[in-house]
């Protein structure tokens, strides 16, 4: 966003506060920050920056809601940095698990759960791969991925080596799903750079005499990692033959998303400074090798409309425009636009930012975490871009692009997503060094609200006050035969005259988990006439609910 414009937007709110007669009731925020001093979230991210500016100091950190304790609310999970071959911390720094009150407050039990990290943290993934019931989660890091395994009691027990997910290098985002539709989640790991082993690359000193940060496309790239399930508390590397084998990128975000509705689940990987990656799951070949086609270029989402590789980070995909088809979306730096992917249900796409606002309102922004989501439960979907430069010193090259970088809001009106940045409250008219982005319900209230995770500094809880008199229906689906997080579940459901569809997807925003259970808008139609669930393979069964009574959340097991 542009300084002009930002400048607009200040001289509207104070111009609207002026309009305000003495004693009317201020316009309630769509979303309201949730200072430190009522949430209890005290931890603060350490970005570990040096003079030397080595490039993990600027890419993280990511964030999660998750319900570890099963008792029914998000408590919330923050990656911090730490001890690496580069940076030896003076005093203990750790990621942190806080608890959910249920009364708007938060209490931190990392040391008692045990996922304090210690290793130099970058995101988390959360799913249930032993399918008990009970959330694991995965934290990548520049250095070694760790595994928690939950064991059901508030604790959890660090498993990585055990089930041989010692991963090497760098990694970033990671995404649970089920590949191979045997009812057990497997593990996509997004490899970053080459970065060495003990000497790094320098970039010199810039015209303030100070080192900077290398731009990505100095760096080698590598392979992403992909690990399937054996069932028995071990995953196995399988990308070695596969196109992602094959595939050098340098992947910052993944989403795992059915895109051609064959049932099986494909992956789009934003890649920095390289192309990007389209993974369409082929299935087995002839030798039951499962094959992944890398089609990103055939798809026309590889490159820019200009054919130039961009720097992506964060992705997403949904049925934005209730067709039935996932479409996708990539976030870059400034100057590149991000792009809005439609599906043409060929397994092409076309980008459609411009007609959108997408790529008017993000041309001077950088973008990381984001989420496709129905935030006033109108039941049209809506979208999230949480936004900050890599580089701390950017400042002191351009006179439009800033470090800290404002949130953007876009609301779905009539087919087409609208800035409404400047009506979203308080909290969107700040700048943020933002990275992670994770959505979910935190107060139970049907309204999902966001947390995002910033570079060196505080997370920011946005708690959702929009979308007064609409209604909705929270589902928590549960596997039987099907993997227990029900990854790739398709929902029809039918409101006012109205059948959508949204399909329940993994991974995606930039690494970061979000709350694992969909809620379903509805708007002013106070009843439901019925939800139609189409349940992953190996089971593929169809269930119906008619007439559930909206406004509340049920869990819904496979029968």
């Amino acid at each position: 966003m542009s300084m002009t414009r930002r400048r607009l937007f200040s001289l509207a709110a104070a111009a609207g506060a002026a309009r305000v007669l003495p004693g009317a009731a201020p316009r309630t925020p769509l979303f309201e920050e949730v200072p430190a001093s009522v949430s209890g979230i005290t931890w603060v991210h350490d970005n570990a920056m040096s003079p030397e500016r080595y490039l993990p100091e600027t890419l993280g950190p990511g964030c999660a809601f998750l319900d570890y304790d099963n008792d029914g609310w998000m408590d919330i999970y923050l990656v911090n940095s730490g001890p690496c071959d580069f940076y030896k911390p003076s005093k203990p720094i750790r990621n942190a698990l806080y608890k959910n009150n249920r009364d708007g407050t938060f209490t931190d039990v990392t040391e008692k759960a045990g996922v304090g990290g210690g290793t130099f943290g970058m995101g988390v993934a959360v799913g249930d791969f032993d399918n008990d019931g009970w959330p694991d989660m995965l934290v990548t890091s520049y250095g070694k991925c760790i595994l928690y395994k939950n064991n059901k009691d508030g604790t959890f027990t660090d498993i990585t080596k055990k089930a041989g997910l010692e991963t090497p290098g760098w990694t970033t985002s990671a995404v649970w799903f089920d590949y191979d539709n045997d009812g057990r989640l497997d593990l996509f790991l997004c490899s970053f750079v080459d970065y060495g082993t003990t000497e790094h690359l320098s970039c010199g000193d810039n015209k303030l005499g100070r080192h900077y940060y290398c731009i990505p496309r100095v760096f080698r790239g590598t392979a992403s990692f992909l690990y399937h399930n054996n069932g028995d508390g071990t995953f196995t590397q399988v990308q070695k033959g596969t196109d992602i084998a094959k595939s050098l990128g340098k992947g910052l975000g993944v989403v795992a998303a059915d895109i051609n509705n064959d049932g099986r689940m494909d992956l789009f990987v934003a890649n920095d400074t390289v192309q990007n990656f389209l993974f369409v799951n082929r299935g087995p070949d002839k030798n039951n090798k499962w094959q992944f086609e890398e089609m990103a270029l055939a798809a026309e989402i590889g490159y820019s409309e200009g054919g130039r590789a961009r720097s992506g980070m964060g992705v997403d995909a949904a049925d934005v425009f209730n067709t039935g088809y996932q479409d996708l979306f990539v976030a870059n730096v400034d100057q590149e636009m991000f792009s809005l992917y439609r599906n043409a249900k060929n397994e092409t796409f076309r980008d459609v930012a411009h007609a959108n606002q997408v790529a008017q309102s993000t041309r001077l922004l950088s973008g990381w975490g984001l989420k496709f989501f129905d935030y006033d439960n109108d039941g049209a979907m809506d979208l999230i871009l949480a936004n900050g430069h890599p580089d701390d010193m950017i400042e002191n090259y351009s006179a439009q692009v800033k470090y800290a970088e404002p949130i953007l809001l876009f609301h779905q009106e009539d087919g087409k997503l609208k800035d409404v940045s400047a009506e979203a409250g308080p909290a969107f008219t700040k700048s943020y060094p933002a990275r992670g982005l994770a959505a979910g319900d935190f107060n139970n209230d049907g309204r999902i609200d966001i947390l995002i995770a910033t570079n060196g500094g505080a997370p920011v809880l946005l708690k959702n006050r929009s979308g007064e008199g609409n209604h909705w229906l929270g589902l928590k689906l549960e596997g039987v035969t099907c993997n227990r997080d029900a990854i790739g579940a398709k929902l029809r459901w039918s409101a006012g005259g109205v059948i959508r569809t949204l399909q329940k997807n993994s991974g995606g925003s930039y690494l970061s988990s979000h709350d694992p259970r969909v809620v379903l808008g509805v708007g002013k139609a106070e009843k439901i006439d019925w939800v139609e669930i189409t349940w992953p393979q190996p089971s593929g069964k169809v269930q119906r609910i008619e007439n559930p009574a909206p406004d509340r959340y049920m869990t819904v097991r496979e029968s």
